[in-house]
């Protein structure tokens, strides 16, 4: 049986309440997965693509890669 998944980004509002409106006929069964959205942490990728570049600067390793 071929199924579709459909995603909503929501926030709960008072008393814990979510209202979605979905493309689905009135009298549609689903099953409903709630998952708390966690904070992405991009901090170590944001402070590794601030760092200096001088690692790639390396006479050895040119050396060894310009001949591959």
């Amino acid at each position: 049986m071929h199924q579709t998944a459909l995603k909503y980004e929501m926030e709960v509002s008072d008393g814990g309440m979510l209202e979605l409106k979905t493309p689905l006929p009135k009298g549609t069964r689903v099953v409903l997965f709630v998952v708390r959205e966690s904070p992405d942490d991009f901090s170590d990728l944001t402070k590794a693509s601030e760092s200096t570049l001088e690692f790639w600067d390396n006479p050895i390793d040119c050396e060894e890669w310009n001949d591959v």
